[in-house]
C-alpha cells in the first residue's frame, strides 16, 4: 500500500426510486436530479484530516443505525487512521409528500399535558415545536426498508477509492519533501563530521589551559584527573554522529517500505531530535571553526522539525 496522507475529501451521489416507480436507477446523467415523481437522490461524503487514531464521526438521517454500523465495519477495514467525518444528505422529489408521525406526536403531546397537570401550569404544547422533532414527519413516499442502505453500500466503495486516490496523491508529495529533508540532514550530518577534528582540538587546548591553571596553583593529582575525564567525556560527539546517520538510513528504508509508517516515522525524528540536542549540548561554548558544528547542528534541528510536521499528516 502506498504511503498515504490523512487528508482528502470524496464524494459520490445517486438516486434511487420509490417501490411503486421501479427499482434503483443510478444514471450518471441524473445523479444530481431530484425532479422526478418519486425520486429520492442522495449524496455521500467523506472528509478526512490528520489523527493519532482512527476516530470515525458520522451525520446520518435518523434511523440508520443498520448503515451505520455496515459503514463503520468498512472504514475500519480501509483506513488505519484519521478523523473522518461520513455524511449523507437525501433530496427528495418536488412530488414528495409529508405524513405526520401520530403515534409520535400523540406521545408527545400526552407527555407534555401530564407534565403541566404535575405542575399545575397552564400551558398548551406549541405545534411548530411538535414537528420540528426528530421523525415527527415522515415521507408519504420513503423508499422500502433496505433499499437506501443497499444503495449507499454499493456506492461507498467508489467514494472511499476517490479519497484514498487523494490521500496517496498527497503522500506522495509529503515522500518527496521527506525524501529531501532527510538529504540535508545528512549533509549537516557529514558538515559536524568534517569538522569534529575541530572539537577535539578545541577541547583539547580547554584542558591543558585547565590543568595549568590548577597545577599552578595546588597540585591536587585527583582534581586533576578528575577534570580531565569529564572533559573527555564531553568531547567525542561521534557516538551522536553515527546513532543520526543510522536514523536516517533507518528513515528512508521506511519510506521504501511504504504502508502506514506514520508512527514510526514520528517516534525516529524524536530520536533525531534527541541526538541533535545532546550533539549541540557537547560542542556549547567552543569558538572559532568548531562554531560551524553549532551551526550544522542548527539546521538539523529545523529540517528535523519540519519533518515532523509533514509526518504527523501520515497514516
Amino acid at each position: 500500500m502506498p504511503i498515504r496522507s490523512m487528508t482528502g475529501f470524496a464524494q459520490v451521489k445517486g438516486e434511487l426510486t420509490s417501490p411503486a416507480e421501479g427499482s434503483v436507477n443510478p444514471p450518471p446523467a441524473a445523479l444530481v436530479s431530484n425532479q422526478s415523481h418519486g425520486h429520492v437522490a442522495f449524496s455521500l461524503s467523506l472528509k478526512s484530516v490528520n489523527h493519532r487514531f482512527l476516530d470515525l464521526h458520522f451525520r446520518l438521517p435518523s434511523g440508520s443505525d443498520s448503515l451505520e454500523m455496515q459503514l463503520r465495519r468498512l472504514l475500519k477495514e480501509k483506513i488505519a487512521r484519521g478523523h473522518v467525518e461520513v455524511t449523507l444528505n437525501l433530496e427528495r422529489g418536488n412530488s414528495e409528500t409529508l405524513a405526520l408521525n401520530r403515534p409520535l406526536v400523540t406521545a408527545y403531546i400526552k407527555a407534555f399535558r401530564e407534565a403541566a397537570a404535575d405542575f399545575s401550569v397552564a400551558a398548551e404544547p406549541d405545534l411548530n415545536t411538535i414537528l420540528r422533532i426528530p421523525g415527527a414527519l415522515d415521507s408519504a413516499r420513503d423508499p422500502e426498508d433496505g433499499a437506501l442502505e443497499s444503495e449507499v453500500m454499493a456506492r461507498v466503495g467508489e467514494a472511499l477509492d476517490r479519497l484514498n486516490q487523494m490521500r496517496e496523491q498527497e503522500g506522495r508529495s509529503i515522500e518527496r519533501e521527506l525524501r529531501q529533508r532527510m538529504e540535508h540532514l545528512g549533509e549537516a550530518v557529514k558538515t559536524v563530521q568534517t569538522h569534529r577534528r575541530m572539537v577535539l582540538q578545541s577541547y583539547v587546548e580547554r584542558l591543558q589551559t585547565r590543568l595549568q591553571e590548577l597545577l599552578g596553583a595546588t597540585t591536587d593529582r585527583e582534581r586533576v584527573l578528575q577534570e580531565a575525564a569529564l572533559l573527555v567525556d564531553r568531547s567525542d560527539i561521534q557516538e551522536e554522529i553515527v546513532r543520526l546517520e543510522n536514523h536516517v538510513q533507518h528513515f528512508l528504508g521506511l519510506l521504501d517500505e511504504n504502508g502506514e509508517v506514520g508512527k514510526k516515522l514520528d517516534f525516529l525524528l524524536q530520536e533525531m531530535n534527541r541526538e541533535a540536542n545532546t550533539l549541540l549540548s557537547k560542542t556549547s561554548g567552543l569558538a572559532g571553526d568548531a562554531l560551524r558544528i553549532t551551526e550544522a547542528g542548527l539546521v538539523m534541528k529545523a529540517e528535523i522539525e519540519k519533518s515532523r510536521e509533514q509526518v504527523q499528516n501520515l497514516e
